[in-house]
């Protein structure tokens, strides 16, 4: 049996390559409530308060590739269903709109894209006790989000920003082949798979819900992105300490895949060419 990774594994920060940096930046802190954490020539890293969430590497002429394997979205995490009232009353007074929004069970989740189209999920766990279970998988659905429900709940403050306690709670991946993308990340790394969908794999550590989809829904088969497509360049596997990254190192070279070092740390790519940092706390 493959040794499991630690419970204790969560996703950090994601990378985009963008077009236009000055535009998205604006965008994440204004619409979305990120916080600017650093600047530097050519790249901004936003957040909150205390976290680095996202990196935006300036690209220019770069070009967009959406059928390729990728980012489908990154998920912010808020911290209660108020939070998340109080982000959707937000955007519905700056003029956005939506792409979609879900009761997905174990989360309830609202759904946007950036003007280049890069996926954003905004959404709130529920309890885990009210998670569906079938023996150890969970039992995610697609049902309609209780708007009015999640708005009830938003308490009459002004909005500034997004809320103390926000993560990264998971990362979905598009990829050409799941069986693939499964055999990298719960084979080799160590993850569980949570729950099969048609086209979409689930995974994670821990028991949560998932910290990682892959689906094949716009990407069957594509090869990698090259290095001038714009979107994802890397999202990290955040590591408890040193000695599990070490650990986790030698399996991924036990299974013959190139690490590359990078200054955020060790760097595989999966099978469709998606590129894993593997950071620690």
């Amino acid at each position: 049996m493959t040794p499991k990774i630690h419970p204790d594994t969560t996703v950090g920060r994601v990378s985009l390559k963008v077009a236009d940096l000055d535009r998205l930046a604006d965008y994440y802190q204004t619409v979305i409530g990120f916080t600017l954490r650093d600047q530097t020539a050519g790249q901004v890293t936003l957040g909150t308060a205390n976290e680095d969430i996202l990196v935006l590497i300036e690209s220019r002429g770069g070009r967009a590739m959406p059928n390729r394997p990728g980012l489908y979205h990154f998920a912010i995490l808020l911290p209660s269903r108020p939070a998340l009232g109080q982000w959707l009353k937000h955007l519905a007074e700056s003029g956005y709109r939506l792409q979609g929004a879900s009761d997905h069970a174990v989360s309830e989740a609202l759904y946007l894209a950036d003007p280049e189209g890069n996926g954003i999920e905004v959404y709130r766990d529920r309890p885990r006790a009210e998670w569906p279970l079938v023996g150890n998988e969970v039992q995610m659905t697609l049902d309609p989000l209780d708007f009015e429900g999640v708005v009830a709940e938003v308490t009459p403050t002004a909005w500034a920003g997004l809320p103390t306690g926000t993560t990264l709670g998971h990362i979905h991946l598009q990829v050409n082949d799941t069986h693939q993308a499964e055999a990298f990340y719960v084979d080799v790394l160590g993850f569980d798979l949570m729950q099969r969908y048609p086209g979409a794999s689930f995974i994670s550590a821990g028991g949560y819900h998932h910290h990682l989809g892959a689906n094949v829904w716009h990407s069957a088969g594509a090869a990698p992105r090259p290095p001038e497509a714009l979107g994802l360049h890397a999202f990290s596997i955040v590591l408890p300490d040193e000695a599990e990254r070490q650990r986790l190192v030698a399996k991924i070279e036990a299974a013959g895949r190139p690490i590359e070092d990078t200054a955020d740390g060790p760097l595989v790519r999966d099978p469709a060419g998606n590129g894993v940092v593997l950071g620690v706390v």
